[in-house]
């Protein structure tokens, strides 16, 4: 079983992610937050980014409700999916899940427009249950799949996900194209580091 990271993983989405989060802060007067403060935070719950940049929770709840409809209605514009993604995944052997911190819904929709969902038996976002780092939503993917831990690779380009694997119990491959850190995500100690998608697929 093979589970996926979507942002900074199989989609290159910082640039409709990062905008839509600036278009939010400019309306509160924020317009010193550059695409370099706000890239790290990709995958991770928008709360923790809002509550570092110093609003209140209760205002960083609106901002975050706020997000989820500029987001959408940018369509996905600027978002492409990383060279070699596509085929790697027609290629790779095994049941496919998805672990993102988007919304389900979200990610299929995602998916669905750039001809990705065809690839996967499940895709799983995440819905009313903390973010990673916590194991949750890789846990649900397993759940739905029926798959124990020791049999799932998970595929992710950031500290968040090498730890939310470890809590999780399953291997973790870390990406090197993505918005992660590679000392944080090193931290973690991924079984498996990549510099290409082919490498899933044993191409070198």
């Amino acid at each position: 079983v093979y589970i996926f990271d979507v942002d900074g993983t199989l989609m290159d989405s910082q640039a409709d992610i990062c905008g839509a989060i600036q278009i939010v802060l400019a309306s509160r007067g924020r317009t010193d937050v550059t695409d370099e403060i706000l890239r790290p935070y990709i995958g991770r719950h928008l709360l923790d980014e809002f509550l570092d940049l110093g609003f209140a929770r209760c205002e960083a709840d609106e901002m975050i409700a706020e997000y989820r409809v500029i987001y959408a209605a940018r369509k996905h514009a600027a978002t492409a999916v990383y060279p070699g993604v596509a085929d790697a995944l027609s290629r790779l052997g095994g049941r496919k899940s998805t672990a993102t911190t988007k919304g389900t819904l979200m990610t299929r929709i995602v998916l669905e427009q750039f001809g990705l969902l065809r690839h996967f038996d499940h895709v799983q976002g995440t819905d009313g249950f903390p973010a990673k780092p916590e194991p949750d939503v890789l846990l649900k993917s397993l759940e739905v799949l029926g798959a124990r831990p020791e049999e799932c690779l998970f595929v992710g380009d950031s500290s968040a996900d090498m730890e939310s694997g470890r809590r999780a119990g399953v291997r973790t491959c870390a990406v090197r194209w993505g918005y992660g850190e590679r000392e944080d995500m090193a931290r973690w100690e991924p079984d498996f580091w990549i510099d290409t998608p082919h490498e899933l697929v044993g191409d070198h």
